[in-house]
């Protein structure tokens, strides 16, 4: 059996997986983020670890399971962050999580010296505080101590994969995430780290997806309830390994939407998708040589949990009320709109001094006028990217949706209105990333032959057809929603310039 450990934002999901890829059993234990003025996004690494011990002991238990049972282990994790660890392996920072835009003048340095374009074709990234180079460079300029005790820049799954393992490095999908890693050479940017004035000795080795890395340590295997020597596969970023977890595995595949905290759009490809609008970046799969062109927003289903807990449904129920509130109320056709960048954001602008806000609010709006506004929000940035990836030779014709967000039929319906193409829903809506970290760890090991089994381990479900009507609607009130964000643009760099979120 393999277990499958998918670090998100909100917490770490452990997954039991049969060795023919059935689903077994799951457990998820949260944690804690926090979240400040001036775009802070923080949160413990020692927190991930004491999640994924106590939802693997909780796994093991749930599924009657043996220690001797698991033949791997694997992960999926959140991208762009740093975790920054001494000498002797422990945390000096709090790990900035990708959500973190606070090294916008880290991202100016770089600019000034590489540019964006030249940024761009490095790395298939902009050049962005999101990512974990400006992050870095962050945390070096304004916490010098800590920073003086810094042996190596590690992302989450990879900090999870050194406590069980005692190996520091990382793969290709989550370096791609970092602005560090030179796309076409397949290594790191010498470029791009001379220009952050950062040494490369802090930057780990970078393996394939399937590597084998090493084995559970004894002290890794009292903590987790695991048997010591189990082999520990590296995985990937959450991204690509929801890909693989939909079955996007090469450009048949068509596309999907990912509805978790941030979300996005992507599709699966042989070569890096270059926008010469950079509306889109282009990470590496997790399957080696594949590449996964994508445009993300930075809150998507944040922004339905916002206005959910904003709203105070007390209830599963009072939840659904909301949802259909919003199901049977006008938002767009009634001249209401929401930008949906709460945390900033990344595709199509990516302007870190990006807020969001409800524009054109009138005296009979409920709260499922506002609920309404918000999915359409999400939908209306969304669909740049697939416009994007449209201009660059990219069509799309049908889309999954995977991520807990997809649960919402008014959302999907919305989409598919909008976007004037079916929308289905995937049967493994929660366990995307969880999947296709069990695909890499089984081929890593060779339980699985090859990464296309990924394809028959879930199917579509629930399916959402485009009503014509709604789409010519929506056709003629994306250019408003444009011009919104357009005319605020500048309100939103004032308010920044002027140290109003500082």
């Amino acid at each position: 059996m393999i277990i499958s450990h998918d670090l998100g934002t909100t917490g770490n999901k452990a997954t039991l997986v049969a060795n023919d890829g059935r689903l077994i059993a799951a457990v998820t234990v949260h944690y804690d983020t926090d979240f400040g003025l001036g775009g802070k996004a923080e949160q413990d690494p020692l927190a991930w670890w004491d999640a994924l011990a106590q939802a693997t002991r909780e796994l093991l238990a749930s599924a009657g399971a043996k220690p001797e049972d698991i033949d791997v282990v694997s992960f999926s994790g959140q991208m762009m962050g740093v975790v920054a660890i001494d000498d002797a392996g422990d945390p000096v920072f709090p790990s900035i999580i990708w959500a973190d835009t606070r090294a916008t003048a880290q991202t100016d340095r770089l600019l000034d010296v590489v540019g964006m374009e030249r940024g761009y074709q490095i790395t298939g990234h902009r050049l962005n505080p999101t990512y974990s180079l400006s992050k870095t460079m962050w945390l070096r300029d304004t916490s010098p101590d800590a920073f003086a005790r810094v042996r190596r820049i590690l992302l989450a799954k990879d900090f999870i994969a050194f406590k069980l393992t005692g190996v520091q490095v990382t793969d290709r999908s989550d370096a791609s995430s970092t602005n560090a890693y030179d796309q076409r050479a397949g290594t790191w940017s010498e470029e791009l780290i001379a220009a952050s004035g950062l040494s490369r000795e802090i930057f780990p080795e970078i393996v394939d997806s399937t590597t084998v890395i090493g084995t559970i340590t004894a002290d890794a295997a009292r903590a987790t309830g695991l048997l010591a020597g189990t082999p520990v596969v590296i995985g990937g970023g959450d991204g690509p390994m929801a890909a693989l977890g939909a079955g996007i595995t090469d450009a048949s595949s068509g596309a999907y939407a990912c509805m978790g905290s941030s979300s996005w759009v992507s599709v699966a490809a042989d070569a890096p998708l270059y926008d010469p609008q950079m509306r889109s970046m282009t990470f590496n799969h997790v399957i080696p040589g594949r590449f996964v062109p994508t445009a993300t927003m930075q809150a998507g289903g944040a922004s339905l949990q916002w206005i959910v807990d904003t709203l105070s449904p007390a209830t599963a129920a009072d939840y659904a009320e909301l949802l259909d509130a919003a199901e049977n109320r006008q938002a767009s056709g009634e001249g209401l709109y929401f930008l949906p960048h709460l945390l900033g954001e990344r595709s199509p602008y990516w302007n870190p001094h990006a807020r969001a806000a409800f524009v054109g609010l009138l005296r009979h709006h409920d709260r499922g006028h506002m609920t309404r506004a918000v999915l359409e929000g999400v939908a209306f940035n969304l669909l740049t990217g697939l416009r994007a990836f449209a201009d660059c030779g990219t069509d799309v014709d049908r889309i999954d949706v995977i991520g807990g967000a997809a649960n919402a039929s008014a959302l999907l319906q919305i989409f598919a209105d909008m976007w004037g193409m079916p929308v289905a829903r995937r049967d493994l809506v929660d366990e995307a990333g969880a999947i296709g970290a069990a695909v890499v760890a089984g081929v890593g090991v060779g339980i699985f032959e090859n990464f296309e089994v990924a394809a028959t381990l879930s199917k579509r479900s629930t399916g959402y057809e485009p009503n014509p009507e709604a789409t010519a609607r929506y056709a003629r009130e994306y250019p408003v929603f444009l011009d919104a964000y357009a005319r605020l643009e500048p309100w939103f760099d004032a308010l920044a310039a002027g140290g109003s979120d500082a």
